[in-house]
């Protein structure tokens, strides 16, 4: 682990496919951030899709979280301080402790009986679309800026093995008007 940690970005650079890379990925990121579940969320949202609605579909879970929540499961959000954060103004979402959790996650109950108490999720951005989100779930309560910055820059070098959507499209018709305002 000590070898991986200290080489990471050389590792990630020779892995041989997405999987392997989002394994490596998911011990580098216990090595931040302890224990807990990673997953990477593709927006696979198109024109075709309901308006102010995106289509999320899991790219990669942790073997932990595979188990409730599967690779390809898909769902469905709509505007929230949430998404207005990562697919909006394509900022990273922190946030630690019941309250805040229940508020961003209609699935937190589920969550919760995993121990899971805090989120870092960072967009994965293409120009200003968010391509998908890198998501971790720890258990040890608030985040330190040590443990977020090195999972922000995880995210950006998992980002190359997370291909884009085709016809990439979303749009939330609240955030223009916040805009127009």
């Amino acid at each position: 682990m000590t070898t991986l940690a200290s080489n990471w970005l050389d590792v990630l650079y020779e892995a041989p496919d997405a999987q392997a890379a989002m394994e490596q990925i998911d011990q580098l990121r216990q090595v931040i951030a302890g224990p807990g579940i990673f997953s990477i969320q593709q927006n696979v949202t198109t024109a075709s899709d309901p308006r102010n609605e995106l289509r999320l579909q899991r790219f990669y879970a942790s073997p932990t979280a595979a188990v409730r929540w599967p690779v390809n499961g898909s769902k469905r959000k709509t505007f929230t301080p949430w998404t207005e954060t990562l697919f909006v103004r394509g900022k990273p979402f922190v946030a630690a402790g019941d309250e805040a959790m229940s508020r961003a996650f209609d699935d937190f109950e589920q969550m919760k009986s995993l121990g899971i108490n805090a989120v870092v999720n960072v967009p994965l951005l293409k120009n200003n679309l968010c391509f998908a989100t890198f998501n971790v779930f720890g258990m040890n309560g608030p985040w330190s800026t040590g443990q977020i910055l090195g999972l922000r820059l995880l995210a950006l070098a998992a980002a190359r093995w997370v291909p884009i959507a085709p016809d990439l499209m979303y749009g939330f018709d609240e955030a223009n008007a916040k805009k127009d305002s």
